[in-house]
C-alpha cells in the first residue's frame, strides 16, 4: 500500500519535515513519528526523506495527512510544492534544508511570509540543551540569508522540547491485551520463563550477556539485522545455553514494536527512537547508544544515567549504571559485576519501579509535538502583535 495519504479536503496548515537517512531505523523512525504525530492533531506533512525503504515495514499502511516526498528535490518538485507553502519547516537533525526550499522560504521572507524554521537536534541529557534550546540561528549567507531557523531540543526535563508521545499512548498501553498479540505474532513463552527482546549494533559484549540471560529461563527475542545475526552467531561459537531460547522476529511495525516492548521484562535498545520507546514502556531497559569515534557519546551517557536514576538508591544506581556501561563498552567490570542485577529478583522488581516513577514524571511534562505547535504559532505571530 502506498505511504501517501490522500489530500484532505478541508485547508490545514501544512508543515514540511525533511529527514536525511543516517541509520534507516532511528531517523525515519524518529521523523515518521513525528509526522504522523502531527498529522493526528490535523496538520497536513509533507515528509521529505532521502531513504524511505524502512517506512514500508515501519508504517505499511501510511498515515492520513502525512505525505511521503522524495528528497534530493528539484526546483520543478518545489514549484509544485509551492502551490501550498508549508507554514512551518522542520529540519530534522541537521540534514541541511535543499537549496530550492532555502530560496522558496527566502522569497516567502521577502513578503514577510517566510514558514518559521526550526532545527530539530538530536535528543540529549546533557547540559547545553537547556541552555540551546529554542535559540535562535539567523542566516548571513547562501541562499537562507535574511532568515532565521530555530534551536529544538527534545529532553527530559522541563526547559527542554520534551520526548515523542502520541496522546493517547497511555491508553493504548492501558489497555492492551498481552496474549492476544503474542498469540498472533506466535510467540509463546513457558510457564516462569522471562521475556527479553533485543535491538542492537554490533556488540562485542553480547556473548556474555547471554551467559547471564541463560542463568534465568528466558525467551530473547530477536529483532532482524544485528541482534538475530549476532546472537545466532554466539550460540554457534559456544553451543546451546538450554535456559534460553531465542525466537528471531520479522520486522515489525511502529505499532508492534510498541507492543513488544509492554510484553518484555527487559527490553534492550539502541539509538534514539526504541529508546523513548522502551521510557513509555516503563520496564527496565538497557540503551545501546550510538558510538562516536571521538568517544563524545560516553558523556552523552553519563548525562541520561543521571536522569535515569537519579531518584533510585545508591546500590541500585550503581547497578544499573555499571550494566549501561558494560553493554556500551565503556567499562572493564567483571562479567559477573555488571550483569548480576539481571539476575537479582528484588533489584529487577526495584529497577520495575524506578522506571515506572520516571515515566510517570515524564508523561507530566508537555511532549514534543505539543511544544513544537506551540513554538510554531508563537513564531507564526507579526512582530509587534507580540510587543
Amino acid at each position: 500500500m502506498s505511504l501517501n495519504a490522500p489530500r484532505q479536503s478541508s485547508p490545514r496548515a501544512i508543515w514540511d519535515v525533511f529527514c536525511s537517512v543516517v541509520d534507516n531505523h532511528g531517523d525515519a523512525g524518529v521523523c515518521w513519528r513525528l509526522a504522523a504525530d502531527l498529522a493526528s492533531r490535523g496538520i497536513a506533512v509533507r515528509l521529505w526523506i532521502d531513504d524511505a525503504r524502512a517506512l514500508a515495514w515501519m508504517a505499511p499502511e501510511g498515515r492520513r495527512g502525512v505525505e511521503v516526498r522524495a528528497w534530493p528535490v528539484t526546483d520543478e518538485a518545489f514549484a509544485i510544492a509551492k502551490r501550498e507553502p508549508a507554514a512551518v519547516v522542520i529540519e530534522a537533525f541537521g540534514c541541511g534544508l535543499p537549496d530550492p526550499c532555502l530560496r522558496q522560504m527566502a522569497l516567502a521572507h521577502q513578503r514577510s511570509a517566510a514558514p518559521v524554521w526550526i532545527n530539530l537536534e538530536y535528543l540529549s541529557a546533557e547540559p547545553y540543551v537547556e541552555r540551546n534550546h529554542r535559540l535562535p540561528s539567523p542566516q548571513s549567507s547562501g541562499p537562507a540569508r535574511g532568515l532565521t531557523s530555530w534551536y529544538f531540543y527534545p529532553g527530559f526535563t522541563t526547559r527542554t522540547g520534551g520526548l515523542l508521545r502520541e496522546p493517547k499512548l497511555m491508553h493504548r498501553q492501558a489497555t492492551f491485551n498481552r496474549e492476544s498479540w503474542l498469540a498472533d505474532q506466535g510467540i509463546a513463552p513457558q510457564p516462569g520463563e522471562r521475556m527479553v527482546s533485543l535491538f542492537c549494533y554490533a556488540n562485542s559484549h553480547l556473548p556474555e550477556l547471554l551467559r547471564a540471560l541463560a542463568a534465568h529461563p528466558t525467551l530473547l527475542l530477536t529483532t532482524p539485522g544485528h541482534a538475530t545475526e549476532q546472537v545466532a552467531q554466539a550460540l554457534a561459537s559456544s553451543g546451546p545455553m538450554h535456559a534460553l531460547r531465542v525466537h528471531p522476529l520479522p520486522w515489525l511495525t511502529q505499532i508492534d514494536y510498541d507492543a513488544l516492548l509492554w510484553c518484555c521484562d527487559l527490553n534492550l535498545v539502541r539509538g534514539e527512537d526504541s529508546l523513548v520507546r522502551a521510557i513509555w514502556a516503563g520496564r527496565p531497559f538497557l540503551w545501546q547508544i550510538y558510538p562516536q569515534h571521538d568517544g563524545a557519546h560516553a558523556a552523552k551517557l553519563a548525562a541520561f544515567l543521571a536522569q535515569a536514576t537519579k531518584i533510585a538508591d545508591r546500590p541500585l544506581a550503581q547497578a544499573i549504571q555499571l550494566a549501561f556501561w558494560r553493554w556500551n563498552n565503556l567499562t572493564a567490570a567483571k562479567d559477573t559485576e555488571a550483569w548480576g542485577l539481571l539476575n537479582s529478583s528484588s533489584s529487577m522488581s526495584a529497577w520495575q519501579r524506578l522506571c515506572t516513577a520516571w515515566r510517570a514524571e515524564l508523561t507530566s511534562q508537555p511532549d514534543l509535538a505539543t511544544q513544537l505547535m506551540a513554538f510554531a504559532e508563537d513564531k507564526s505571530k507579526p512582530a509587534q502583535a507580540k510587543i
